[in-house]
């Protein structure tokens, strides 16, 4: 799965095949056609959760669950869907029960068959957050810094051709909110945490393959782009126009080159200040925006945007595309990989770049996930690992959640995922390093996060597979490191490991077990912060 992070994607050159293909349906399934399925399903678990570091600390907890895995995959339309709440029931008089829902869809159905077609879909995650806005991993069941992030996208998608001139246009509007602690410091300085956005994004191009009618592919596009954030009303707007060249050197390479004009600005207002000039902290601990100051620009690029690159795609199974060029008064770099050597294996790669907020990267990110999928979970909590895996391979979304500060950013970054089928088991590994360098409008409070930079790496693998014909195990790791430019932060670094076996023993119900361990470490704390837990319990699938 390749995480398509950029943000109007300005720079794409037209995709080169040297084989003569029609206008392809959008998110036509590959394999499996007609497939339907629905789980819906109930769980009964016992946990007990340890603290070993700094305290020891034991608890426990009985959690009720209910969900459903569905998916569709047919000629018009198809879609993944995995929902999941849960309640957990504290065993000690001072515990606090909780309740989650987490979720993660994607889908399209088709209103003319390989023309119009409507996409959405849709994110419920839980992640433990802290102060300075540091995502790092699940959090335990009742982990006080736990933080809810929802995100949703929906739009049309138009491809058509009109004689030797293939047409496409696209519009997708989304909104993602973060429901976190109030988070105050010590200084009574509110936390940089990304309260919610909306965004909308829209493109159209219209262009000629090589060879039809002239020896090169030639086209023209244009797009726009907004995301409105609520803290501090902050705003970025790109639009572009560009055009593009597509030169064949061989029936499965070609150069491919643009040139156009863009537009990108950022810009908010300062937050509302009492008599002393101190900024008004709002009830949610945030800055509130005073909506009578005027809008200052904290970043303005305009003018001419170039991209040279090259596209070789050998077969079906392999297709490269690298890209160099001038954006954002600067530099860049972005392209993909996808290798599948054979049915059994898959390698993507991807290389990213562009400026948004944190709402426009998740609503990115989800609409690059295949609408084919099976979600990983974390056998203790339920909680979305972040990874999906998929039949064209797996994918992570991890490094979206590396920081939720408000502040936008320019995102730079690469993500790699490699899956195999060894025999009847399934093993994935997921890599990437993600930088954002922030953007503060001068002489207003975000002025601090102007130039800081977050620099994060992740890794994730998994193996999973059945035992015998009725039960199956599953086995994950993770690693994390974060760093913060920002003053008064520190290095945090994450490592955890889980394992699960689950066997029916009658009909549709199942017995589950899980073990999990996990450990926080950051430079300024004393002592790590580690976790144990294990999980017994029942499951029936109706």
């Amino acid at each position: 799965m390749l995480l398509g992070m950029m943000v109007a994607a300005p720079l794409q050159a037209q995709t080169y095949s040297g084989e003569d293909t029609t206008a392809n349906e959008s998110e036509a399934p590959s394999n499996g056609r007609g497939r339907m399925a629905i789980d819906p399903y109930i769980e009964f678990n016992n946990i007990v959760a340890w603290q070993i570091s700094p305290v020891s600390d034991v608890v426990t907890y009985t959690q009720l669950a209910a969900g459903v895995d569905a998916a569709i995959n047919g000629r018009n339309n198809g879609g993944s869907v995995s929902l999941r709440y849960e309640r957990n029931f504290a065993h000690q008089s001072d515990g606090a029960d909780s309740d989650t829902i987490t979720g993660l869809a994607r889908g399209y159905a088709s209103i003319i068959p390989r023309v119009l077609t409507v996409e959405a879909g849709a994110l419920a995650s839980s992640t433990r957050v802290d102060a300075q806005g540091r995502s790092v991993f699940n959090p335990i069941v009742d982990d006080n810094l736990s933080t809810q992030t929802y995100s949703v996208y929906a739009g049309p998608n138009l491809q058509t051709r009109a004689g030797d001139v293939d047409i496409s246009a696209n519009y997708r509007i989304g909104y993602t909110r973060v429901d976190g602690l109030d988070f105050v410091t010590a200084g009574g300085t509110p936390a940089d945490l990304f309260d919610d956005s909306i965004t909308h994004s829209a493109t159209l191009r219209a262009g000629t393959r090589p060879y039809r009618p002239f020896p090169v592919g030639v086209g023209v596009g244009a797009g726009f782009y907004q995301e409105d954030v609520s803290n501090l009303d902050q705003r970025v707007r790109d639009t572009y126009v560009r055009g593009d060249v597509t030169v064949p050197i061989t029936p499965t390479l070609a150069f491919v080159a643009g040139v156009g004009v863009e537009d990108v600005e950022v810009s908010s207002r300062d937050a509302l200040r009492d008599a002393d000039g101190n900024p008004v902290i709002d009830t949610n601990g945030r800055f509130f925006t005073d909506p009578a100051a005027p809008r200052v620009i904290a970043y303005d690029a305009s003018g001419l945007i170039w991209d040279v690159g090259v596209v070789w795609s050998p077969s079906s199974r392999t297709q490269l595309e690298a890209h160099f060029g001038h954006r954002y008064d600067s530099e860049t770099f972005y392209g993909s990989f996808s290798w599948q050597p054979n049915r059994r294996s898959n390698l993507q790669i991807a290389v990213y770049d562009g400026i948004q907020g944190f709402g426009g990267r998740l609503n990115n990110a989800i609409a690059a996930l295949p609408t084919d999928f099976s979600v990983i979970r974390d056998p203790i909590t339920g909680e979305l690992t972040g990874c999906v895996n998929t039949v064209d391979g797996n994918g992570c979304i991890d490094g979206l959640f590396g920081s939720l500060r408000s502040s936008v950013f320019r995102g730079r970054g690469v993500v790699a995922s490699y899956s195999r089928q060894i025999g009847r088991m399934t093993a994935g590994i997921g890599a990437g390093y993600d930088r954002r360098r922030f953007i503060g409008a001068p002489g207003t409070v975000l002025e601090l996060a102007d130039g800081v930079v977050d620099e994060s790496y992740y890794v994730t693998a998994g193996v999973s597979g059945p035992v015998g014909s009725r039960a199956s195990f599953a086995i994950n790791t993770f690693a994390s490191w974060f760093d913060s430019g920002a003053l008064g932060t520190d290095s945090v670094r994450a490592i955890g490991a889980s394992g699960s076996y689950t066997e029916e023993i009658y009909r549709n119900l199942s017995a589950r077990a899980a073990v999990a361990i996990s450990m926080l470490d950051s430079d300024l704390a004393p002592d790590n912060f580690t976790t144990a837990s294990a999980l017994l319990g029942l499951r029936y699938d109706f």
